[in-house]
């Protein structure tokens, strides 16, 4: 998680949107982008408790995020192991590659820390890798002209210390530059908090260090901007670059950008940074904008809806449940509306069920205490998964 420190607000203006162009197939994969899937990984991530590194969570958090890119098909040889030493013990970064089609040798690095530090890190930092896993999942089959590195890191939380042994060990050796870098791009901390207003994400750019970098970062984290309007809705400013795992990048001459949340969330580094406290929605959005921005980066194939192309697992996902925090009802509104048979379960976060109801388009809650709870919605073979808040 990045320090506190004075921002730097640049609002993005129409005229930098034109500086590129909508790319059909690039909006279609960051559509592709399932929500249910970020909130079930974020409640996975959470189940696997503090993820202080060197410990048996920590471990247990790598191995978890390893079998899911093997869940998505990535085979043994795409996946490679950082083993840094950290006090009297190990632990380990881990590195997923997808070769590129024009230029393998040369890569786009996508990365987020998944330790934490006292809490679960729901936000800091499981919020940037449920993304990431969205991202591979999705661009899995998709020919990119640049080579992709999705890079899990561990040793944040402690000073980064894995993304430094990664960046002075492999992409590093003493002074000799191993692997040729387009350009890293980091997401840290994009949780949110339900209740605000959580319409604006932060883009970082480099604006210190070395001189050298702040040029090609002003106008990659630009890129990223204007991507972000292009393929979310979300609104950006501009937030200097500090503090997380594109600075050991930085520190050997590399571009860096990555997202950070805007309304800046006090949970992170306690014991309540946790699913109840985040905003899956806000990180849905900064997912579509992630998958838009990367393909944009590593020049993805630009042809339509095809047999390479990713489909969205659930034609559900644009599903309406309102309102939002809720009171005494829930409504729910299907994008089909011939759909009549269906199920709605609310549980806790432990997967506990509390309240369930078949073919009810309007649901009353009135019974149930306040608090976060998790929807689910089944019908067929396709489920929702959503988070719902009631206050009154």
């Amino acid at each position: 998680m990045k320090k506190i420190t004075s921002f730097l607000l640049i609002a993005i203006t129409s005229h930098t949107i034109c500086a590129q162009s909508f790319i059909q197939a690039y909006k279609d994969r960051a559509d592709a982008v399932s929500q249910t899937d970020i909130i079930t990984n974020l409640q996975a991530f959470a189940g696997l408790g503090v993820k202080k590194t060197g410990t048996q969570a920590n471990v247990d958090a790598f191995n978890w995020i390893k079998n899911k890119y093997l869940s998505y098909g990535y085979s043994a040889s795409q996946i490679s192991e950082d083993t840094f030493p950290y006090g009297n013990t190990t632990s380990k970064n881990l590195i997923i590659t997808k070769t590129g089609t024009v230029y393998p040798d040369k890569y786009v690095i996508i990365c987020g820390h998944f330790d934490s530090i006292t809490g679960t890190g729901v936000n800091d930092n499981g919020s940037g890798t449920s993304i990431i896993l969205e991202a591979a999942r999705i661009l899995r089959t998709i020919p990119t002209e640049y080579s992709i590195k999705f890079i899990h890191f561990s040793g944040e939380e402690q000073g980064l210390v894995g993304s430094s042994h990664y960046v002075n060990n492999v992409v590093y050796q003493g002074n000799s530059r191993v692997l040729d870098i387009k350009l890293v791009f980091n997401l840290d901390q994009v949780g949110g908090v339900m209740g605000n207003t959580n319409n604006t994400v932060y883009c970082d750019e480099d604006m210190a260090g070395l001189p050298g970098n702040n040029i090609a970062s002003a106008t990659v984290t630009q890129e990223l901007r204007n991507c972000t309007a292009l393929y979310s809705t979300l609104l950006t400013e501009v937030d200097p670059a500090e503090d997380t795992d594109y600075i050991p990048f930085e520190e050997r001459g590399e571009v860096i950008t990555g997202f950070f949340e805007r309304i800046r969330s006090t949970y992170p580094h306690t014991v309540n940074d946790t699913f109840a406290n985040t905003d899956p929605e806000y990180i849905y959005k900064i997912g579509k904008a992630a998958v838009g921005a990367l393909q944009h980066f590593a020049v993805a194939a630009t042809q339509t809806l095809g047999t390479q192309e990713p489909i969205s697992k659930n034609s559900l996902e644009s599903i309406k449940i309102y309102p939002n925090p809720a009171k005494d009802f829930i409504s729910i509104e299907f994008p089909d509306s011939k759909i009549k048979n269906f199920s709605f379960e609310i549980t806790d976060f432990e997967g506990r069920s509390i309240f369930k109801t078949d073919n009810n388009s309007k649901v009353n809650i009135s019974g149930l205490k306040n608090g976060a709870y998790v929807g689910i919605i089944k019908t067929g073979d396709q489920t929702v998964v959503r988070k719902i808040i009631i206050a009154r």
